[in-house]
């Protein structure tokens, strides 16, 4: 969504819990869904744990499925996810995606927009699990160093980008929310 400012600060969130079920996923968690992987080639060099997805098709009355990350992380998600909302954003409107995203050291994931319809009216919500002084996202050209502790909006109809130049895995927790209005998903 475009937010008129490229990233939005939204304030220390306690992900400790969140972020110790993440950690504690064994490697085969990591590739047991690789449908972004093997459809974007920005995410060619990400792995990640789904949660909720949708690809967009049907718009705007998407497909949203839970995936297998959800049995295992949803427990500890949820709250967060729900605090977050509850704090900046309209109550009623709907989760289309939420993963956790991991770039390995030396990763990068090309400069991009996110352009289907779902992101223009999704807010993008990123929640640093790990990360390291040599990772950078990139918004409209500026870098930005996400702090573990804190959730951030970003701005994902500006070209953006990430690049992991340390010597640990940049782990983010992601998800999209939908608020409630005339470009909200539709529910039967």
């Amino acid at each position: 969504m475009d937010i008129d400012v490229p990233i939005r600060e939204l304030g220390a969130v306690d992900m400790a819990p969140l972020r110790d079920a993440i950690l504690a996923q064994e490697e085969a968690a990591w590739h047991e869904d690789e449908f972004r992987q093997q459809t974007y080639d920005v995410h060619l060099q990400t792995q990640s744990i789904v949660l909720i997805f949708t690809d967009g098709s049907n718009w705007p009355d998407p497909d949203i499925r839970k995936e297998p990350g959800w049995d295992r992380l949803a427990d500890v998600a949820m709250p967060i996810m729900d605090e977050i909302i509850a704090k900046h954003y309209p109550a009623g409107g709907t989760i289309i995606r939420a993963m956790a995203a991991k770039l390995l050291p030396g990763g990068k994931i090309t400069p991009h927009q996110d352009s289907h319809a779902s992101f223009h009216c999704g807010h993008r919500i990123h929640i640093p699990i790990q990360t390291n002084p040599r990772a950078r996202f990139m918004i409209d050209g500026r870098p930005y160093a996400f702090e573990v502790g804190q959730a951030y909006e970003i701005n994902n109809q500006l070209q953006h980008s990430v690049m992991n130049k340390g010597s640990e895995d940049r782990i983010h927790f992601i998800f999209d929310y939908v608020p409630p209005g005339p470009l909200a998903v539709q529910t039967a």
